[in-house]
C-alpha cells in the first residue's frame, strides 16, 4: 500500500479551532462523499495537535495531518483525477488550508508492532 502524508497549516487569519472544524465538520464528510474515496481510497484520516506535558515537546510545526492510503498509483492517479474530487473536494482545500505551506511525504507503511 501507498501512504501519503500531508502536513497542513491553518489559512491565514483562521482560528486553530475554526481550523480544525472545518478539516473535521466540512472537510472529510465532504471528501468521504464522493464515490471515488469509497472505491479507491483504502483509509483516510485527519489528525491535530493535543497539548503536551510542557517542556516534553517541541510545539508542533503544522496544524493538522491528513493521511490517504492507496493500494496503488492507478487508484491514487484516478482519485485525484476524478471530477468529483478536482471539481467538489480540492476547491475547499483553499478554504482552510494554507496551501503554499504544505509538506507532502509518499511512503510504503511498514508495522512493527501491532496491537
Amino acid at each position: 500500500m501507498i501512504k501519503f502524508a500531508f502536513l497542513i497549516n491553518r489559512a491565514e487569519g483562521m482560528s486553530f479551532e475554526s481550523f480544525v472544524e472545518h478539516h473535521r465538520a466540512r472537510h472529510a464528510p465532504l471528501f468521504t462523499s464522493i464515490p471515488e474515496a469509497r472505491r479507491y481510497v483504502r483509509k483516510y484520516t485527519v489528525s491535530h495537535p493535543v497539548p503536551a506535558p510542557a517542556g516534553n515537546y517541541p510545539a508542533p510545526a503544522y496544524d493538522g495531518l491528513t493521511e490517504i492510503w492507496f493500494e496503488n498509483w492507478a487508484d491514487h492517479d484516478a482519485f485525484f483525477a476524478s471530477a468529483n474530487y478536482r471539481e467538489r473536494v480540492h476547491p475547499d482545500e483553499a478554504n482552510f488550508i494554507d496551501l503554499a505551506s504544505v509538506a507532502v511525504m509518499v511512503t510504503e507503511e511498514r508495522v512493527v508492532v501491532e496491537g
